[in-house]
C-alpha cells in the first residue's frame, strides 16, 4: 500500500516504479480524501498499473490517525465518493478490499450496507478479508491472526450481490482450499502464504489455468536474470532485493544455509550478484 500524501508530496516515481515482468499489476492505494484518491488513480494510469485498489482493511494506528484503512468501512459515504472520483479520473478498474467490519459494526447488515452502498458508486469488485478489525487493542499483527475468520460471512455476501465480483482473503494457505472457496466466491487472494511460501504460486497456472507445470530451473534462471537487470539499472543494495526471497526454497532441502547466506552476506555485498548465485548453490542451483 502507498498513501495519497506519498505520492501527492514525495517522489511518486520512486513509489510507482515497477518491472514489466510484473503485469498485471495493482496499485494500492491508502487515502481518505476523495480527490487525492482520484489524482493518484490518475498517476497509477499514467505508469500504466493494471488495477487501483483501495484499501480499507488495514487496521494500525499509524493510518487509522490519517482516516485511512479500515476505520473508513464506519464512513461508507467517503468511499463511495471516492470510488466514484476515481473512476471518473482513470479507465483504470478500482476494487475495494475491506474486512467484514470493525470493533462492534460486525453484523451482516452492517456489511451488506457498507457494499451496497461502495457498489452504488460504480465499484464492481469487492475483496473481503474473512475477519473484523479490531481499531483499539490489536496491534495489525494481532488483526490478521485474533479475530475468527468467518468465510460464511464471505459466502453470503456473494449470494446477496450475485451481480458483484467477491473475492475471498484471509487465513488460505493451500490450493485445495481456494478451490473450496471458488465454489463459493469469484476469486481467492493469498497474501501472507504466498509472500512467506513463494512456491505455492507455480502451481497455481497449472492447475486453475491449464497451463503446463512450472519449468523450476528456468524460474531460477529468470530470477537471477531479473535480480541483476534491476541492481545494475537502479544501482540500488541487492539487499533490498533479496530479503524478500528468503521465503523462495521454504520447503527445499538447504533452505535454511539459503536463508542464512543471504541474511548474513547480502547487506554487505552492495548490488553484486554473486551473494545470490552463492546462496542458490545450498538448494542445488
Amino acid at each position: 500500500m502507498v498513501t495519497t500524501g506519498a505520492l501527492i508530496h514525495a517522489d511518486a516515481h520512486r513509489f510507482l516504479k515497477y518491472h514489466e515482468a510484473e503485469h498485471p499489476i495493482a496499485l494500492q492505494l491508502g487515502g481518505s480524501d476523495p480527490s487525492e484518491l482520484a489524482h493518484c488513480a490518475k498517476l497509477g494510469e499514467k505508469y500504466g498499473y493494471d488495477e487501483i485498489n483501495l484499501n480499507i482493511g488495514c487496521p494500525s494506528d499509524r493510518v487509522q490517525n490519517g482516516m485511512i484503512g479500515a476505520i473508513l468501512m464506519g464512513h461508507k459515504q467517503i468511499v463511495a465518493d471516492a470510488v466514484k472520483q476515481m473512476k471518473d479520473a482513470s479507465d483504470v478498474p478500482v476494487v475495494v478490499k475491506h474486512r467484514i467490519g470493525i470493533d462492534d459494526f460486525d453484523s451482516e447488515a452492517f456489511l451488506f450496507d457498507f457494499v451496497d452502498h461502495v457498489a452504488k458508486a460504480g465499484c464492481d469488485t469487492f475483496v473481503v478479508h474473512a475477519r473484523k478489525a479490531i481499531l483499539q487493542g490489536l496491534s495489525p499483527k494481532e488483526n490478521r491472526e485474533v479475530p475468527p475468520l468467518n468465510y460464511q460471512r464471505v459466502y453470503d455476501l456473494k449470494k446477496e450481490f450475485s451481480n458483484l465480483n467477491i473475492i475471498i482473503n484471509g487465513g488460505i494457505e493451500t490450493t485445495e482450499q481456494c478451490h473450496e472457496h471458488l465454489k463459493y466466491c469469484d476469486g481467492v487472494m493469498l497474501g501472507r502464504k504466498a509472500y512467506h511460501d513463494p512456491r505455492l504460486l507455480m502451481q497455481v497456472d497449472h492447475e486453475f489455468y491449464g497451463d503446463s507445470e512450472p519449468d523450476v530451473d528456468q524460474i531460477v534462471r529468470d530470477a537471477i536474470a531479473q535480480v541483476k537487470q534491476y541492481i545494475q539499472s537502479e544501482e540500488i543494495p541487492i539487499k533490498y532485493i533479496t530479503r524478500h526471497m528468503l521465503g523462495l526454497f521454504s520447503s527445499v532441502k538447504g533452505a535454511k544455509q539459503y536463508r542464512r547466506h543471504l541474511s548474513e552476506y547480502a547487506p554487505q555485498c552492495g548490488n553484486r550478484i554473486d551473494v545470490l548465485c552463492d546462496a542458490l548453490r545450498f538448494v542445488g542451483y
